[in-house]
This record gives C-alpha cells, sequence and structure tokens, in this order.
C-alpha cells in the first residue's frame, strides 16, 4: 500500500487531534457556561505530571522505549479526558436522540432487544461474569497493548496503533454530537442475573446535561456517553492490530477483543449498529493511519523515535531472533 506523500507521520496526526479536541472544547465550554471543579482535578493532574516525567526521562537517558511508552500513554490519556469532556459538550447541545432509529435497524437485523436480554438473563452466571470482565477490562487491554510494543521495540507500530486509536475516537466523539443516544436501555430489576449496563447508569448524567442542569465537570470520575458508534467495538480491534506481532498472544488477544466486542451490548447498553459502526471506523482509522509516512519529520517532538532499528539488548533471546529485544522477546 502506498503512503501518503506527505510528511504528516502518526504522531503530527496524533496531536494534531488533540489539539483540535482542547480547542474545541475550550471554545464549547466557555459558549455553554461549562467549568471544572478544580478539587477533582488533582488527580489526573498527577497522573499526566508523572506521564510528562517519564517522557522527559526517556529523552534526557536516550531510552527510545521509554519515550515511546510514556508518549503513548501521554497521548491516550488527554485523549481519554478531553474526548470524554468533548462528549459531555456536544451532549448539552444535542438535538433529537436517535434511539427509535437505531432499535429498528437492529429489529431489521432481527434482534428484537428484549428477547435477548431474556435470553442473556438465563445464561450461566460464570458466562456472564466473563463477558462482564472482558467488557470492563478495556483500559487494562490499552496498557498491556502499549507495555508490550513498547519494551519489545516495536515504536513504529506503536505510534501507527495509537494514531489510528485516536483517529477512530475523534471521530466517534463527533458522531455521537450528530447522533445523539441514550443506548440500548433494560432495566436491570427486572432481570436476575444482568447487570446494569453503563448506558443504564449513565442515563441521568446524559439526561442532566441535556437539559442544562449539569455544567460542572469532574475530572476524577469521568465515564464516556457516546452510543453510536461503539468505541469499546473500535478499540480492540485497533489493539489487535497492534498485537499481531506477538505471536505468543495474537490467537487470545483476538479471542479477548471478540468477547470484549460482543459483550459490548449487553454491558455497554449498544445497539447492535453501535458496533457495526465502531467496527467499520476501526478499519478506517487503520487504513489511515498505517498509510502515513513512517519516518519522523523535522522539527518533530521525539526526534529518536523514528523508524530506524532498535539496539539489540543484553539478555536472553529465542535463537533466530531478528529484533534483539531482549527478555521480551521470549515472550513474541
Amino acid at each position: 500500500m502506498r503512503h501518503i506523500p506527505s510528511k504528516f507521520s502518526p504522531d503530527a496526526m496524533t496531536w494534531t487531534l488533540i489539539c483540535g479536541i482542547a480547542t474545541i472544547c475550550m471554545l464549547l465550554g466557555q459558549a455553554q457556561g461549562f467549568g471544572v471543579l478544580l478539587g477533582r482535578a488533582v488527580l489526573p493532574g498527577i497522573g499526566l505530571a508523572v506521564l510528562v516525567a517519564g517522557l522527559v526521562i526517556g529523552r534526557r537517558s536516550g531510552n527510545a522505549r521509554l519515550t515511546a511508552g510514556a508518549l503513548a500513554f501521554l497521548q491516550m490519556t488527554l485523549f481519554t479526558i478531553l474526548g470524554v469532556v468533548l462528549t459531555y459538550l456536544l451532549a448539552a447541545r444535542a438535538g433529537p436522540l436517535w434511539d427509535a432509529e437505531f432499535s429498528a435497524a437492529d429489529a431489521r437485523l432481527g434482534l428484537v432487544w428484549p428477547t435477548v436480554f431474556a435470553a442473556a438473563d438465563r445464561m450461566p452466571a460464570a458466562l456472564l461474569m466473563l463477558g462482564g470482565i472482558a467488557y470492563h477490562s478495556l483500559v487494562l487491554q490499552m496498557v498491556v497493548s502499549i507495555v508490550l510494543l513498547a519494551g519489545a521495540g516495536r515504536l513504529q507500530r506503536l505510534r501507527t496503533m495509537v494514531a489510528a486509536a485516536i483517529l477512530s475516537g475523534t471521530v466517534t466523539v463527533l458522531i455521537s454530537g450528530v447522533m445523539p443516544a441514550l443506548g440500548n436501555l433494560f432495566d436491570p430489576l427486572h432481570y436476575k442475573a444482568l447487570w446494569p449496563s453503563v448506558a443504564w447508569l449513565d442515563r441521568d448524567l446524559v439526561l442532566r446535561l441535556r437539559d442544562g442542569t449539569l455544567r460542572q465537570v469532574d475530572l476524577s470520575h469521568m465515564t464516556g456517553i457516546v452510543s453510536f458508534p461503539s468505541y469499546h467495538a473500535a478499540l480492540p480491534v485497533i489493539l489487535v492490530w497492534g498485537l499481531r506481532p506477538f505471536s505468543r498472544i495474537r490467537a487470545p488477544a483476538t479471542v479477548w477483543a471478540g468477547l470484549t466486542i460482543v459483550a459490548t451490548p449487553l454491558f455497554g447498553g449498544h445497539y447492535a449498529v453501535d458496533v457495526l459502526a465502531g467496527l467499520v471506523l476501526a478499519i478506517g482509522g487503520l487504513v489511515v493511519a498505517t498509510r502515513l509516512p513512517t519516518t519522523c519529520p523535522e522539527g518533530m517532538l521525539q526526534p529518536k523515535l523514528c523508524a530506524t532499528p532498535v539496539p539489540r539488548t543484553a539478555g536472553p533471546r529465542r535463537i533466530g531472533s531478528k529484533d534483539g529485544v531482549g527478555v521480551i522477546h521470549d515472550l513474541v
């Protein structure tokens, strides 16, 4: 596949998207009278400071892997915070809800959700527990993916994965502002085994944003309120793509990602069309990100992370290993 003929690298796209989201948040927040609870912003601020410190230490010590890992975590954390804030701001000015249209689309696919929920409620408790754990493990999946790619020296793949994740996430947030929905809600009191979905727990938050009674953002307790498309369906696909070089965990990671996606309607309160749209966005994000140049343009913030071979390190490695990435390569 031919690369886009420009110097717009994955990192350049990532920072452009983050800065763009931050700008929109500031403009919309000021226009709509939103504020931030400063006392609740301390812990997120400390977390960001730690990541910046790791980035600085990695750059000063010449440790490309530490630099790449800290940078990836910093970018994903900034995007998560700003993206959630933007979903709040868009929800506060969104038009009519699209739940009826999404539900009708699911019905055309043969999915009558009360029947599906009733069947799921009769499933073994252990199976429901497994699905719930998979759904709520998405942050852990992201952490593991970043750590493995950075530790194994797969820095270009890491940068591309993060770029695809943030691109698809940005499009998800923007579409949700145009096509808002409460989600595929069901009352858990009507079932014996089903957990309350995220959409059910967040329904009051969405309604308060829409009616103007909530205008203070708590950065210590933020939750995504996007229904269509589903980022919970998009991100596992992108993370699995990132982990493809790790042959020993490729199959388990794919199965776990599939379980996460299948569990998304039940535990996230998403419609089937939400999930399908999320999968399309994941593929689109990967197509765009993988076509970006793989070398660092002049003036980038992290010139040491260009697509150059990672120096071999001491330690055990498999016979025939080409990357020479030490102990971590024994796991791939």
